[in-house]
């Protein structure tokens, strides 16, 4: 038998939208956390930069929007960045109120504010160059000193419960979630009256990432699965300058090191990135990643090179102690050479449709952070404004929920029913399918794609999701195989999307289209209509 819980609000994810959102309902709800691991692990631990917000006289709310717009090459929602951008001050003033630790400077004490690549002003607050991580730690101590948060680790999310879902009249809502405990290889069942998807993004599909193990998609996947459309799953970002080394795997090397002077070097020490755009290093990331993908396939080498040496020590170590520490970890001295930077998947633009207040197509069912869309991003992601999305859109988030009043029915959900199933004894093909799938979403649908490579990919694609779908259907579950199964789904999603943009615009970039489309639109895929990629001209008024 399952073990049933219930909460008012069942939350999956404790990053920075998962946290934002239990605090701000805590106080008259009863609110469930779901993690995948440990309650620190996720997306927001390992941001390093900060978070963009207008917070200078030097700086203005129509340069902001203005400066999302152009790093999202003209595909941003209007509306979804101004009004994320006149609700950023009041974001960065809750996360003070929070108790984050952000860098001051100077005799006047005032909070430290430095630029990042695509913004034309010093609008980044940050906390040194462990932002997200002071962010997480002052959330999650918040939270778990709260008496009406409850923590629930160790629990990977199967599939969103509807009232569709169990045969039930009336409108669709979200009703409960199932989940794989993993220490007790059960699984449970969430009740909750809202559900809130707020797991990250998808990036864990390439082959080379800078995100945790955890950003498997799986909120974009259940979204997908229980009838909710998605946007603009082709633009992936990749991070331009993550460290290159074995042991490393892939550390991620903040974008403020080249806001505060740092070069991009060949290996001879040449800088090129004057030969494809004005700004150089302080160019959009889509920009600088697609330029450093050239030079490495031009000259056959492995990585680039990232100096900052130029710069006083003492001013590395005080700016970057989190990056200059874990570097000489590696044997890489920064403030004394050049270290060696590749690009590697990093964020995930596209996601869950929703609207304002991170309602999806489902009633009472919300997509919150990087597992949404909400139109902020476009074809590319401005630095420093993931995580003022997530604080945000969990905050609006917060005030819709609690002008809901929801049927207080108790609607029955079953248990898991497993009776049908048995255990694996050939996990060897969970392995060999998860490593395909990583290796030809890299080859064939990174950086630069072609007509040829998507086409590849997709007919690989559709040979694992068949092949997933049995072994679900026949074995029992585990955190690798429902990591796998939303991987496939969103590995699908993200290459019919590529196929059906016949241009070249930010992160998405195709050899056989590679102008910009005069008049261009989000890609909306319809759960319905599952054989195409339907484009609208964007998500629907609620």
């Amino acid at each position: 038998m399952s073990r049933h819980y219930k909460h008012d609000i069942v939350i999956i994810g404790a990053g920075a939208a998962g946290l934002t959102l239990a605090l701000e309902l805590a106080d008259c709800h009863r609110v469930a956390i779901l993690t995948k691991a440990d309650i620190r692990e996720g997306s927001t631990l390992y941001a390093q930069g900060g978070v963009a917000a207008v917070l200078s006289d030097k700086d203005t709310t129509e340069s902001h929007i203005n400066d999302t717009i152009d790093a999202g090459a003209g595909l941003g929602d209007p509306e979804a960045i101004r009004f994320t951008v006149e609700h950023s001050k009041e974001s960065i003033d809750w996360l003070i109120n929070q108790g984050v630790p952000f860098t001051r400077y100077g005799e006047k004490d005032e909070y430290h504010l430095t630029k990042e690549g695509g913004h034309s002003h010093r609008r980044i607050i940050h906390s040194a160059d462990a932002t997200g991580l002071a962010i997480s730690k002052t959330l999650i101590k918040n939270a778990t000193n709260h008496p009406n948060i409850d923590f629930f680790p160790d629990r990977v999310a199967i599939d969103v419960v509807t009232t569709k879902k169990l045969g039930l009249a009336g409108p669709n809502r979200a009703v409960g979630v199932y989940a794989l405990n993993l220490k007790d290889d059960l699984v449970e069942v969430f009740h909750g009256r809202f559900i809130s998807l707020a797991c990250g993004g998808s990036s864990k599909v390439y082959l080379y990432t800078s995100n945790p193990d955890t950003a498997s998609g799986d909120g974009i996947a259940m979204a997908w699965r229980a009838g909710c459309r998605v946007g603009n799953m082709e633009f992936n970002q990749f991070h331009p300058t993550c460290l290159y080394d074995a042991k490393a795997k892939t550390f991620l090397i903040s974008e403020a090191v080249r806001g505060e002077g740092g070069k991009l070097l060949l290996p001879d020490g040449t800088a090129f990135m004057s030969k494809f755009d004005k700004r150089e290093e302080l160019a959009p990331r889509d920009i600088v990643a697609r330029a450093i993908d050239h030079e490495m396939k031009r000259l056959g080498i492995h990585h680039v090179l990232l100096d900052i040496s130029h710069k006083d020590p003492e001013f590395i170590k005080e700016h970057f102690p989190t990056i200059y520490k874990r570097c000489l970890e590696y044997g890489h001295d920064m403030t004394k050479e050049p270290i060696p930077v590749v690009p590697a998947a990093h964020y995930t633009c596209g996601g869950v449709v929703v609207d304002q207040h991170s309602a999806t197509d489902i009633s009472n069912l919300y997509a919150i952070g990087e597992t949404a869309y909400t139109g902020l991003h476009g074809a590319n992601r401005l630095a420093s404004n993931s995580l003022l999305e997530c604080i945000v859109f969990a905050r609006s988030a917060a005030s819709h929920i609690a002008t809901i009043q929801t049927l207080n029915d108790d609607i029955s959900i079953p248990d898991w029913d497993d009776s049908k199933v048995t255990d694996s004894d050939e996990d060897v093909v969970i392995t060999h399918n998860w490593q395909e799938l990583r290796r030809f979403m890299w080859d064939y649908v990174g950086i630069v794609r072609t007509d040829k490579r998507l086409l590849r990919a997709k007919h690989r694609v559709d040979l694992l999701l068949s092949e997933i779908q049995e072994f679900y259907a026949n074995y029992k579950v585990s955190n690798d195989l429902l990591e796998l199964r939303n991987l496939a789904m969103v590995a699908d999603l993200i290459i019919r999307s590529a196929m059906s943009r016949k241009e070249s615009r930010g992160l998405h970039f195709t050899l056989d289209y590679p102008n910009k489309l005069a008049d261009s639109k989000p890609t909306i895929l319809v759960p319905n209509n599952r054989d195409t990629a339907k484009t609208e001209d964007n998500y629907v008024e609620r």
